[in-house]
Parts: structure tokens; C-alpha cells; sequence
């Protein structure tokens, strides 16, 4: 393999490469520079494509298949390049050429693949509005519900919030941790099969319990499988995606997690009626979508990356060519990958579970990342949309509805966070996913910040209306963009050496701090009243608008493997970069209406990049 990084014979760390070579800083100026995303064939001879192709499939026992793969060798080199290709055949060519043109066209297997991984992410949503209805009831029935102004109130709010934050308090200080032995010893698809047994299991038996303590530590054990579960779906669905869709693919993790809340919440009123055992059903119901998950993930392909960091080509070989249409298609994406896997090898070498951890933070390619992810899983926290995932029937009823109301709105609730989840599918991967969470943050403050102050209406049925109204639109802004981000973005940004590791840590990071709030919300309604919490909620999605800004680089319609160039920038440089010429730039343009101001590119794109592995 020619070692793409040996032109400055002194430097001998990859990500000291691109800091010193790619990141070229213009006469004058010490804050910036242009980076170029380069393809990591580029400049390569045929014979010397030819010559590690041969030595590609001689190790891993492919020769059979050394035509395609040379073949693919070169288009990988020139993706875009394609018909002046001249080893490709026409029928080659057509397929790339309807390839480009119909985006969505794919096997059937990748489709079957994001359906499951879609059914994976509907357990989760499910889970966690069983509790919000429960919530109207299971206090009274373990004597934690003292009314406001009687001893006690404190300690049973208390009680109230650890049950509800239990799964993500599991969740995040083991559960996501035990997705790195689990896919290790697995792979993907046997942790998922693990996880969601348990995803039956747990459910069930919470609706047999007869004390809170006892809930608690059932809700302790489902947040072990939770926490897991999260942290790989979506990386799974990313590592089968193709580039050029992978973000509307992956991202139905949270259209899905919309959607079980919302099947939850619809559950939670069908059984509403059903007297005391109403809250043991509600929670109970979860199990339901866990069942066709455990069933349809072995029908599944595994993921191709995942067999080739095992050394096992031949098995990524035969995935690979059931999720992409032609066998050259499948040939081009999975040597582009492998030609970028080893180069991630220089530097990211941690061969055991606690060095492939202290690599997050130690390599700075890796630290750039968990910086962003830790950024966008922080923010879905700091929004507030879990105070009415956990707490809407909760806040409706101090809006003035009633028990059975509340129940209602809670599904208009999940309604609105299932059907604008849509329209993010159609432009994450054009608009990207930095875009979307710039422009959705803002609008999440003023709606919170608005409904809050609804609550000082005096008219009930106007104030109702009012607070379910900005409710809703917050949750609509909420869907376009922070819903369905941080998931998708945590998966695709580390090395595939590093990736369990640190889908884990950002999981635990949203999980933790989840718990946080289902913890002390309780408390909090009742110190700070309604408008309070809506107030303090839209401070921090402000907070968390200046946080993604300095942070969160884009990643739309690159390879996993190509994104190492897009964390090569200094963060530092990128934080600077974005203060010192994206903000006037935007401010000449959008606000004084300069049409003519020019805002320079941080990155500068090389031509043969591919788009399609």
C-alpha cells in the first residue's frame, strides 16, 4: 500500500500531517486556513492501483474477483470521472450513470436492513412514554403522590424522577459500555438480538411490580439494554449507508424513536380506561416492538466494515455486494473503505478496550470528534424535548387539562414529532446537518420562551389552547433539526477502529444528562412553576445554538473514512474560522443585504472525492 502521508519524510503522525500539510494558512493570516479533502488514491499510477489491488486480493483470498476490484481501483480513484474510464464496460457505465441519477434505487437488503434498524429506534421512543402516562398514576399507587404543600412533597418528587430516569441513568453509566464487548464479540446484529430480548423482558415485568423500588430497579435493568441498543443502530445503519444518503438513512433512528412515542402515547390512551392496572399496561405495552426486532435482525446482512476491522474481507465482500446494486458498485466501496481503514491504522492502533477509550481524547483527529458529538448529544438535552417526551401529560395538566385530555394532547405531542421528522430525510443530506441545527435552535428558544408565558393566561380554555400550540411548534422545530442529528452524526464521525467507543460515549453523554432531567424535573416544575421551566429551558437552547456554532463541523455526503480530513482542522482554527469570517459574512449578507460579500471556504474540496462508499 503507498503511504499516501510519506511526501514530508518528518512527520511520522498521520494527524500532524494534516495540521502541518493540508491546512495551508493564507499570507496574513494566523487564525485560518483551507483544507483540502483529498481523495487518498489520488495521484496514483494504474500500475501502481494494479499492484495493490493484486496485493489486496492475494491476502485476503479474493483473486478470484482481482478483475472487478481493478476495475473498481480505478473508478474509486475517479468517481466522478467515470465515463472516460476506458476498462469499464457500457453496461458499467449505465449502472453508474443510474446510479447518479436515482439516488434512492438500492437492493432490497439495505432497505430490509433500514427497516429494522427503523423498528430498533421505535423500542426506544416506546419506552419512554409508557412512563409518561404512567406517570398520572403509579405515584398514587405507591404512595408517592403528596399534594403540593404537604410533608413529604419533596421526597416523593424525588422518587418520582428517579423512577422515570432510572433506564437513562443504567443506560449511561454502563449500558452503552457494554455495546463495545457486545459488538466485539457479536457484531452487530447479536448485540441487537441480545439487547432487544432484554427490550422484551424488562416491560413486562415492570407492569408486575408492587413498589416503587422495585420499578426502579426493573427500569435500572431496561436501561442496560437501552443504552446499548442506542449505541449501535444508528452506527450500524451508517456503516451500510451510502455517503451520498447515509444521512436520511441513519437518521431513522430518530424519525422512528418519533414514531414510537408516538405509538406509545396513542397505547397509553387506549388503555387508559382500564382502572387501576392502566399505568402497569402502559409501561408493559413497550415490549410490543422489541419482539419483530429480535425476529427480522438475523434476515439482515452484517456490516461489511465491521467483518473487515476483523480481518474477515471475504465475508465484507459478500455484504457488501447484497446492500449495492452492480458488483462493481460493491467493489468500489468497499476498497475505497479498506484503502482508508489502513490508513486510520497509523494512527489509531488501541488494542484494548481502555486504550481504544483513552484514544478518543489523546488522538486529535478523535478528540475533535468526540468534541462535536459530545457538542450535538449535550444539546438534545439542554432543548427541553425530553421534559415533554418524560412530563407532557405532566405539563398539560397544569395547563389546566385534565388527566384524560392531557393523554390526547401527549399524542398530538408525538404526532407532530413523527411527521416533521420527515422533511429532515429530504434535506439532511443536501442542506447538511450543521444548517439544520443553526436554524432550528433559534426558533426552539422563542417557541419555549412563548409557551412559558402562556401559563399566565387566566382564561382556561384559551391558556390550554395556547400552551399545547407553542408546545407543538417547538416540537416541530425540534424535529427538522436537533431530532434527528445527533444520533446520525455521533455514528458516522469516529474511525471505525474507535467507532463503538465513541457512539458509546455520546449515548452516555444524552443518556446521562436525560437522566439528569427526568431526575430533577419534578423538583424543578414545582420551585420554578411552569413558566419558569420554560424559560430556563429556552436559556439553554440559546446556550447550546453559540456551542454547535463553534463545534460541529459538517459532515453531509462524505465517506466514513474521508471525514478523518474533515477533524484534521484545528478546533481552535475551526472556532475562529467560523467568528472571524462565517458570522460577518452572514451579517453583510443577510442583514445589511450585501449580495456581493464573499465568505471564503474553510475547506476546499478535491474533485475525485468520492461520494458513494
Amino acid at each position: 500500500m503507498t503511504d499516501h502521508f510519506a511526501d514530508d519524510k518528518n512527520i511520522s503522525n498521520r494527524d500532524e500531517f494534516y495540521e502541518q500539510a493540508t491546512v495551508e494558512y493564507p499570507p496574513g493570516t494566523a487564525t485560518r486556513g483551507v483544507a483540502k479533502l483529498q481523495n487518498v488514491l489520488h495521484g496514483q499510477s494504474k500500475e501502481q492501483l494494479y499492484a495493490e489491488v493484486d496485493q489486496f486480493v492475494e491476502e485476503h483470498g479474493l483473486q478470484s474477483d482481482v478483475d472487478i476490484f481493478r476495475k473498481a481501483a480505478l473508478l474509486a480513484q475517479r468517481p466522478n470521472d467515470y465515463m472516460a474510464i476506458a476498462e469499464l464496460s457500457k453496461e458499467d457505465k449505465d449502472a453508474l450513470q443510474y446510479e447518479g441519477d436515482h439516488k434512492w434505487h438500492y437492493p432490497w437488503k439495505l432497505w430490509f436492513t433500514v427497516i429494522t434498524c427503523a423498528i430498533g429506534a421505535a423500542t426506544q421512543g416506546w419506552d419512554q412514554t409508557g412512563s409518561n402516562g404512567a406517570n398520572l398514576s403509579f405515584p398514587t399507587e405507591f404512595g408517592i403522590a403528596t399534594p403540593v404543600g404537604q410533608p413529604g412533597g419533596a421526597a416523593d418528587e424525588w422518587k418520582v424522577g428517579f423512577v422515570n430516569s432510572a433506564p437513562y441513568i443504567s443506560a449511561s453509566l454502563l449500558g452503552v459500555w457494554l455495546s463495545d464487548p457486545l459488538n466485539n464479540w457479536f457484531g452487530r446484529r447479536g448485540e441487537i438480538f441480545i439487547t432487544s430480548i432484554i427490550l422484551i423482558i424488562t416491560p413486562i415485568a415492570s407492569g408486575f411490580t408492587h413498589s416503587w423500588e422495585a420499578l426502579a430497579a426493573v427500569r435500572l435493568v431496561l436501561g442496560l439494554a437501552l443504552g446499548a441498543k442506542a449505541a449501535t443502530v444508528p452506527m450500524y445503519a451508517a456503516e451500510m449507508a451510502p455517503a451520498v444518503v447515509r444521512g436520511a438513512l441513519v437518521m431513522g433512528w430518530q424519525l422512528w424513536t418519533a414514531f414510537g412515542i408516538f405509538i406509545g402515547f396513542c397505547a397509553n390512551a387506549v388503555v387508559k380506561d382500564t382502572g387501576a392496572i392502566a399505568w402497569r399496561l402502559q409501561l408493559g405495552s413497550a415490549f410490543i416492538p422489541a419482539v419483530p426486532l429480535a425476529f427480522l435482525v438475523w434476515f439482515c446482512p452484517e456490516s461489511p466494515r465491521w467483518y473487515m476491522k476483523k480481518g474477515r474481507m471475504d465475508k465484507a465482500w459478500n455484504s457488501m455486494k447484497a446492500i449495492r446494486t452492480t458488483e462493481l458498485q460493491a467493489a468500489r466501496d468497499l476498497y475505497y473503505a479498506y484503502v482508508q481503514f489502513k490508513e486510520e491504522q497509523k494512527t489509531i492502533r488501541g488494542a484494548t478496550y481502555v486504550a481504544r477509550f483513552t484514544e478518543l481524547f489523546t488522538i486529535p483527529r478523535c478528540r475533535r470528534a468526540t468534541y462535536a458529538a459530545s457538542a450535538v448529544m449535550l444539546a438534545q438535552q439542554m432543548c427541553g424535548i425530553n421534559i415533554m417526551a418524560f412530563y407532557s401529560s405532566t405539563i398539560f395538566a397544569e395547563g389546566g387539562y385534565t388527566p384524560q385530555q392531557a393523554l390526547y394532547a401527549s399524542i398530538g405531542f408525538g404526532a407532530v414529532n413523527f411527521l416533521f421528522a420527515w422533511p429532515a430525510v429530504f434535506t439532511i443530506d443536501t442542506f447538511g446537518r450543521r444548517s439544520l441545527l443553526l436554524l432550528t435552535f433559534p426558533n426552539m428558544c422563542w417557541t419555549l420562551l412563548a409557551g412559558g408565558m402562556m401559563f399566565f393566561i387566566e382564561d382556561l380554555k384559551l391558556r390550554t389552547t395556547l400552551v399545547a400550540f407553542f408546545v407543538y411548534l417547538f416540537t416541530a422545530f425540534y424535529s427538522i433539526g436537533e431530532g434527528p442529528v445527533p444520533n446520525m452524526y455521533s455514528a458516522e464521525v469516529f474511525p471505525i477502529h474507535n467507532r463503538e467507543q465513541g457512539m458509546a460515549w455520546a449515548v452516555a453523554v444524552t443518556n446521562f444528562f436525560s437522566s439528569v432531567l427526568a431526575l430533577t424535573f419534578p423538583r424543578l416544575l414545582r420551585t420554578f412553576t411552569a413558566p419558569g421551566a420554560f424559560a430556563f429551558y429556552a436559556g439553554l437552547n440559546a446556550v447550546a445554538f453559540v456551542m454547535l456554532y463553534c463545534l460541529l463541523p459538517e459532515t453531509k455526503q462524505l465517506t466514513l473514512e474521508e471525514l478523518d480530513q474533515v477533524f484534521s482542522i484545528p478546533t481552535g482554527t475551526f472556532c475562529s474560522y467560523q467568528v472571524k469570517t462565517v458570522a460577518p459574512w452572514w451579517f453583510k449578507r443577510y442583514v445589511l443585504f450585501n449580495k456581493n460579500a464573499v465568505c471564503e471556504p474553510l475547506y476546499v474540496e478535491d474533485p475525485d472525492i468520492s461520494h458513494r462508499a
